[in-house]
């Protein structure tokens, strides 16, 4: 495929710009570097050349082609330099009036046809390009960082962008080897706005007691499937970052309760304590090696487990059940929540359905009930999550915990909090994510892919609620909604009418 643009513009030779002009020179192009700091478009070019011939003596790249990558990038004096650009990206400060001001500059000196990009991973592109004589060449080009290895581009639709120039620009990414997802200006875009959840569910989980951050971030790696629990990425990112890209959505969002910023995280940032790049946050760093937490003390093996109501999120787990030659007695009736029983020895586990065990066991008048945390995949898991009622003895903890041992998985136990672990943080993904089809946003396989890449998820949260059940994934909001009385677990219209047509997202 050819690309669209010859010549690239880049303004601005900070890591984003840096990385996206390596990209379109690999791809090659002719690329302009322009940076109004005395020196740091040749400090930025010096940079990548060596990051290209080190990639060369590593053989990950042909020598050649790094040198020829090389001579793509020219430096601009002034932005009169830009005026043969077909493309425009501009990656300088996140502030509209600054961005408004160079693209009013580039108008008068570039021809009609040129596109105007923007890498704001926050800013209205319909803002950016209010007052400009030609709107409907404004277009947001958000890479994510860093920009040579990523391979999603939020390609991004102001309210008079013209949808020619959307398709160029997707094909100009296709060439340089991303994959572009279209969406509109909103705020947060896709990625920014449907990830919040996954920090927002952890802390508010740490708040409410259910485990220390280590417990959460090893449930949510080993039971959820994440590459990063979310401690460690909030470390990684740095939670001053995150906490004013979360901010940045709530005001915008009119301060909706989604997106609510944690009082625990204001404090940490106030106090200094920012994650990796600062030595603390919420490890401290370097961190000491660790040891996975033994599981809690099991009981007799069980030869015999009952299937009490059905879900298709437990089914997997019935099927490594029976693998293990213990016996499954199946009665198998509806369960309204669709989360699913068993019992095993003086135990009955209830799939997590954003109810705690203490209220499902009043509301069910059971006894000795545990809720086992929702797995992304129960096929696979090494681990469980586990919490006990408030009359759950010590016997069926026991109970239950054998079961998993003679699977070989295991158990981690948390305090009886609504929605757990991972069940609250898939449905809240999954919610979010669902709003912003809803709100055409983007499509559904166009969040999926942007979550995918943009994320490292490892998988879409629509494909994983489809995959588990969007019963009881509309139950887990709805019954953390009950228990909390907080709008932030309100249900995406979206959902309920699948969940009511007996639909899926994808």
């Amino acid at each position: 495929m050819t690309t669209p643009f010859s010549t690239i513009g880049v303004i601005g030779a900070g890591t984003m710009g840096a990385g996206i002009a390596q990209v379109a020179a690999r791809s090659g192009c002719r690329v302009k570097l322009y940076d109004a700091r005395d020196g740091a478009a040749a400090a930025a070019r010096t940079q990548m050349a060596d990051t290209l011939r080190a990639l060369a003596a590593k053989g990950k790249l042909d020598a050649a082609a790094a040198d020829a990558a090389i001579a793509q990038i020219a430096l601009a004096h002034d932005l009169a330099d830009f005026h043969d650009c077909g493309l425009i990206i501009e990656a300088i400060v996140e502030n509209l009036d600054a961005k408004r001001t160079l693209f009013k500059s580039l108008e008068s000196i570039c021809a009609p046809d040129t596109v105007l990009a923007s890498n704001t991973s926050s800013i209205s592109i319909t803002a950016i390009a209010a007052g400009l004589a030609r709107p409907q060449q404004i277009i947001g080009m958000h890479f994510f960082n860093p920009a040579p290895l990523m391979a999603l581009v939020e390609v991004v639709m102001g309210r008079q962008t013209d949808p020619d120039v959307a398709e160029r620009i997707e094909r100009c990414c296709e060439t340089w080897g991303k994959t572009p997802v279209r969406c509109q200006s909103t705020p947060g875009f896709i990625v920014n706005r449907v990830a919040r959840p996954y920090y927002g569910e952890a802390l508010r989980a740490l708040e409410a007691g259910a485990a220390d951050v280590a417990t959460i971030d090893l449930v949510l790696r080993e039971v959820g499937g994440f590459r990063l629990g979310a401690f460690e990425l909030l470390d990684l990112i740095g939670l001053d970052v995150n906490l004013m890209v979360t901010k940045s959505v709530w005001n915008a969002y009119f301060q909706d309760a989604r997106y609510r910023p944690s009082i625990t995280q204001e404090e940490m940032v106030a106090g200094g304590l920012l994650g990796r790049k600062s030595g603390h946050g919420f490890y401290d760093y370097p961190r000491p090696p660790q040891s996975p937490p033994e599981s809690p003390e099991a009981g007799t093996a069980p030869t015999l487990v009952q299937y009490l109501t059905e879900s298709d999120a437990l089914d997997p787990l019935l099927e490594r059940i029976r693998a293990a030659g213990i016996k499954v007695q199946s009665r198998k009736e509806d369960d309204p929540y669709g989360a699913g029983m068993l019992r095993v020895g003086n135990a009955t586990l209830c799939l997590s359905d954003g109810r705690s065990a203490t209220q499902i066991a009043f509301e069910e008048d059971l006894s000795n009930v545990l809720t086992l945390d929702l797995a992304r995949d129960f096929a696979r898991t090494s681990r469980v999550a586990l919490a006990r009622g408030e009359d759950t003895t010590t016997s069926a903890v026991a109970d239950a915990v054998a079961l998993f041992k003679a699977l070989g998985i295991e158990v981690s136990l948390i305090d009886d909090v609504p929605g757990m672990i991972v069940a609250r943080t898939l449905a809240m993904l999954a919610n979010e994510a669902a709003d912003a089809v809803v709100q055409r946003v983007a499509d559904a396989a166009g969040v999926d892919t942007a979550m995918c890449l943009g994320v490292n998820h490892p998988e879409g949260p629509l494909a994983t609620a489809d995959r588990l059940g969007l019963t009881l994934i509309n139950a887990i909001l709805v019954n953390m909604q009950a228990h909390t009385g907080d709008d932030r677990y309100r249900q995406s219209l979206l959902l309920q009418r699948k969940v009511w047509s007996d639909g899926s997202f994808l």
